[in-house]
């Protein structure tokens, strides 16, 4: 039990029951939930109102919807149909990028309310005593799927909270896991490539992500967690969220701790069989969508409890772990979690694309009392989200007002550029230094310091990769659970080559004797009934376009 709140791994496993599934699949057929009735909901709201009139984009009255302009009934289509040609053009634009990841995603909204102290550490004016209200938003989501993938895939979860400060924006974008699969950004996009499609194929390929997991023992703590019952949460309500990066917290006097931000579902833990997960992934796909909406318009608001835990600088010189690897967790016996404040959740999105396609969570969105740490995946993050934000949505995304700091007036040296929707501040000087009144820098605001000293090189990590995972699974997961947890690992390894399989069970028998061994009988039972075709080899690019057996169409 203590081992499991580290973790945070104890819940139920089997939440959703097929009889569940069975009635809440009858549910759907014979009666209309809330989701269902938004259209009506939305007509009942106006029943007092007047009719809009009907308009193109430019406020022009549009006295016929239905048919186009032509010479005569059987005449061609005449291009001064402009009002055909306004909708059409814009239809052709509605779809922006997805994102590269966490492309299928929920959002809703609320506000963090403090309940205890921590102003000892952290001068951030969200904390700033309690009883205080900031407002929120949130974006769950899962990962390695496209925008229309199933809800109830084995993946993790995206769990990206946005809070409006005076000080500006807070942005802890963190996932439903306490780590991640690496600890080095470098390795990013090769991992995230893995678990997409083949470059051929265009199918989700066991070769690729057993070989990439292979390869990389870092991968087995996360990977161990995706595999239990935790890979499969019941919904968006029923798991933990975690910042997974540690980061440095700073107070009134210049003193700096490092931290770690826990999210603990007040819900409690559930999570779905295999079974109910696949079930729901066919009958219906959007089901964790649906869940956080329905709660949220039936007067059912979820929430989280926030708890920090805090490492001096000389605690992280001398931990027997890197405290900056993400990979890792902190002992909680070691570093108790130490209770902050409580996330509500009470407001569904007005419109789907204004509120959660166009809202764009930036780790480097921190506000003064909030800094990062030398954590690698985090500084790699900081350069990369923005960067996607200013691709998918434009170079003023800040300025959409899901992603805007209403709570502090913007005042810099930033003009222009496309989608400009402010005023653009008008006539105040564009440079600084200037001698016309115009936004002046805050001393007060200055980041902490930090003394560095080593020598500029690429550095291996050269971490303990198995010692926590063997805590994992001999600590916290009871006998059923690492039943379970083989069982899935087998059930996805076994599409992988036999090299790749043999390389993975040793991996897991360096975790432990008994997760091996398991995973490998699991493995010779579906290989002796299931043998492998000839190894399939991937045919290396040539600049030949005449030597090459894999011609292009064209």
């Amino acid at each position: 039990g203590a081992a499991g709140a580290i973790w945070g791994t104890r819940g139920d496993a089997h939440s959703l029951s097929q009889s569940t599934v069975d009635g809440r699949r009858g549910k759907m057929e014979g009666s209309r939930d809330e989701a269902g009735e938004q259209l009506q909901t939305w007509k009942n709201t106006r029943a007092d109102l007047n009719v809009d009139t009907l308009t193109t984009g430019a406020g022009h009255p549009v006295g016929d919807k239905l048919n186009v302009l032509t010479a005569g009934p059987r005449g061609p289509q005449l291009i001064q149909d402009s009002v055909f040609i306004d909708e059409m053009a814009h239809f052709d634009r509605e779809r922006i990028p997805e994102r590269v990841v966490h492309a299928k995603g929920a959002g809703a909204f609320g506000y963090f309310e403090v309940t205890h102290d921590i102003t000892r550490y952290c001068k951030a004016k969200i904390f700033q005593h309690v009883g205080k209200r900031t407002s929120a938003s949130v974006r769950f989501s899962s990962v390695g799927g496209e925008s229309g993938s199933a809800d109830t895939v084995r993946d993790p979860r995206g769990f990206a909270c946005k809070f409006y400060t005076e000080d500006g924006i807070w942005d802890l974008t963190g996932n439903n896991t306490p780590i991640f699969f690496i600890r080095d950004p470098f390795l990013f996009p090769s991992f995230i490539h893995t678990q997409k499609r083949n470059p051929q194929t265009h199918l989700k390929d066991a070769d690729m992500t057993w070989d990439f997991f292979s390869l990389r023992p870092e991968t087995l703590h996360q990977l161990s967690f995706l595999f239990s019952d935790r890979g499969l949460p019941d919904g968006h309500r029923h798991m933990n969220g975690y910042g997974s990066h540690t980061f440095k917290l700073v107070n009134d006097k210049q003193e700096a701790v490092y931290c770690k931000f826990h999210l603990k579902t007040n819900q409690g833990i559930k999570n779905l069989s295999v079974e109910a997960a696949n079930c729901l992934a066919s009958d219906d796909p959007d089901y964790s969508i649906r869940d956080l909406y329905n709660a949220i318009a039936t007067g059912n608001p979820p929430s989280w409890s926030m708890y920090i835990q805090v490492m001096s600088f000389q605690e992280a010189r001398v931990h027997r772990w890197n405290p900056f690897d993400v990979t890792k967790i902190w002992p909680h016996k070691e570093f108790p979690l130490i209770p902050v404040g409580q996330l509500v959740l009470n407001k569904n999105p007005v419109n789907y694309f204004a509120d959660v396609e166009q809202i764009a969570f930036d780790p480097s969105n921190m506000p003064p009392g909030i800094e990062p740490s030398p954590d690698k995946m985090l500084q790699g993050r900081l350069f990369s989200y923005p960067d996607t934000h200013r691709h998918r949505l434009g170079a003023n995304y800040l300025q959409l007002p899901v992603n805007c700091p209403f709570k502090c007036r913007v005042a810099n040296y930033q003009r222009d550029g496309p989608m400009c929707s402010t005023d653009n501040q008008g006539g105040a000087p564009n440079y600084y230094p200037n001698s016309f009144s115009a936004p002046e820098t805050q001393p007060q605001a200055i980041e902490h310091s930090l003394a560095v000293t080593n020598d500029v090189a690429r550095y291996c990590s050269n971490e303990d990769d198995f010692c926590q995972v063997t805590s994992f699974y001999v600590s916290v997961l009871n006998a059923d659970e690492r039943r379970r947890l083989c069982e899935n690992v087998a059930g996805s390894l076994k599409d992988a080559q036999l090299f790749i399989q043999r390389r993975m069970v040793d991996l897991l028998t360096k975790v432990h004797v008994e997760f091996g061994a398991q995973v490998s009988s699991l493995l010779e039972k579906h290989n002796a009934t299931n043998p492998h075709k000839a190894i399939k080899t991937y045919t290396r690019h040539t600049s030949d376009c005449a030597a090459t057996s894999e011609k292009s169409n064209l």
